[in-house]
């Protein structure tokens, strides 16, 4: 069994089954004159559906980890190849990724993440929570739905799970409020870097961080968007009326191109950061520089910072933000602890939901983001529910008399707290 450890797992771009798992015969799979794939196997079948999402890494690395984990499950644990799992089977993996036995088999010891070459490497850092598992189901689902299209599998066996209704759009929650935003903005302007005794790495550190923010907030663009992008993607023409006007060309979800208007205040922050690096005002066409430049190795500046370092340097200005607010005193912690937990989604949640509070058009907000149904957009519309709270709440009573002894406005104060 070359490349598979009896008692260990292996990452799937080392792993090697033998031919009773290698699901050239799985009991699942369709007859050969079916297939509209190359795969002669599950290892190359699997490999064809993530080949799908090569143009999204995040994506690709989501799928790969669902797909990795439910693969070796069904070698190491089931002695069975992917190809021959039943209905039954997946519900006695639903139940094992919320806690997955043995643990020194399948879950990372200690809280240090390890190289996926690594000889203690584990597909787990610990038990799925109930909304983790139920989206490792919904890619998996995804998975056997197109082995099943594509003439490899016979059917797919998580399409006879029971099915719920679908859920109608919540609204976001995970965004900040005016006050909060303000208070972030606050922290930035006060950190040490905007000061005459400021080191110059320090200068380059505060001028990255508000222009984060402001790229963030005024573009609504996702993380990887921002890390993705060159400085090249900025670019003017001049409108009906012969006004010039600038975009940004962003390359989203699902390998789509949009064009995100750049506001006049934009370009100002985008002219005040490049200042910061003595770089021109504005950026040349096909300009490669990414939108975030390197504060220590200037020489270097064509190479972007990850994805990582970006969340890195948001969730330092978010801890500065909180930090300000728990010194106002205990009665802020709650507002604290929100900023605390922020990310850089929450900014383009913030982004929307802010431009739904000032009436921009529902159309422009989803184009602007790169939604596909003004649906997803519509979850921006905090002031609607806000209004019909406020409705119900003035118009719809129920009237009993307060309690013997306790006046109404008590009975009324003590429910909200005063």
């Amino acid at each position: 069994m070359s490349g598979l450890l009896a008692t260990q797992p292996t990452p799937l771009e080392q792993l090697r089954l033998p031919p009773a798992l290698s699901g050239r015969d799985g009991s699942n799979r369709a007859p050969a004159t079916a297939t509209r794939i190359a795969a002669a196997d599950d290892l190359a079948a699997v490999t064809a559906w993530l080949a799908r999402y090569a143009d999204s890494a995040a994506t690709l690395t989501a799928y790969r980890r669902e797909v990795e984990r439910l693969l070796l499950w069904a070698v190491l644990q089931q002695g069975k190849p992917l190809s021959s799992l039943t209905h039954e089977d997946l519900l006695v993996y639903e139940r094992f990724l919320a806690d997955p036995q043995p643990a020194a088999r399948w879950v990372l010891a200690g809280n240090k993440k390890l190289g996926r070459g690594h000889p203690d490497w584990r597909p787990f850092a610990g038990p799925l929570s109930p909304a983790s598992v139920r989206h490792a189901l919904v890619i998996l689902n995804a998975l056997f739905a197109w082995l099943t299209e594509a003439g490899y599998l016979a059917g797919n066996p998580l399409a006879l799970a029971r099915r719920r209704r679908a859920p109608t759009q919540p609204r976001i929650t995970r965004y900040l409020s005016h006050e909060l935003w303000e208070a972030v903005k606050d922290a930035v302007a006060a950190m040490p870097g905007t000061t005459d005794t400021a080191t110059a790495r320090e200068r380059l550190h505060a001028a990255r961080c508000r222009w984060l923010l402001s790229v963030l907030y005024l573009g609504g663009l996702r993380a990887a968007e921002v890390t993705g992008t060159a400085m090249g993607a900025f670019f003017c023409r001049r409108d009906a009326q012969g006004v010039e006007r600038w975009w940004l060309e962003v390359t989203g979800k699902g390998n789509k191109t949009r064009l995100v208007p750049a506001t006049d205040e934009l370009i100002a922050e985008l002219a005040r950061y490049r200042h910061a690096h003595g770089l021109g005002p504005n950026p040349q066409p096909g300009e490669t520089r990414p939108l975030l430049l390197p504060v220590i190795g200037q020489e270097n500046r064509e190479k972007g910072l990850s994805r990582g370092a970006l969340h890195l340097i948001l969730k330092e200005v978010f801890g500065l933000a909180a930090a300000r607010l728990r010194a106002r005193g205990p009665e802020w912690e709650a507002q604290a602890a929100v900023l605390a937990s922020a990310s850089a989604h929450w900014l383009r949640h913030t982004a929307g939901s802010h431009m739904t509070d000032r009436q921009v058009d529902l159309r422009y907000v989803r184009d602007n983001f790169g939604h596909a149904s003004i649906s997803t957009t519509s979850a921006y519309l905090h002031t609607e529910d806000d209004a019909r709270h406020q409705a119900t709440q003035e118009r719809h009573r129920i009237g009993w008399a307060a309690s013997a002894g306790t006046p109404a406005h008590a009975v009324a104060a003590k429910a909200t707290g005063d």
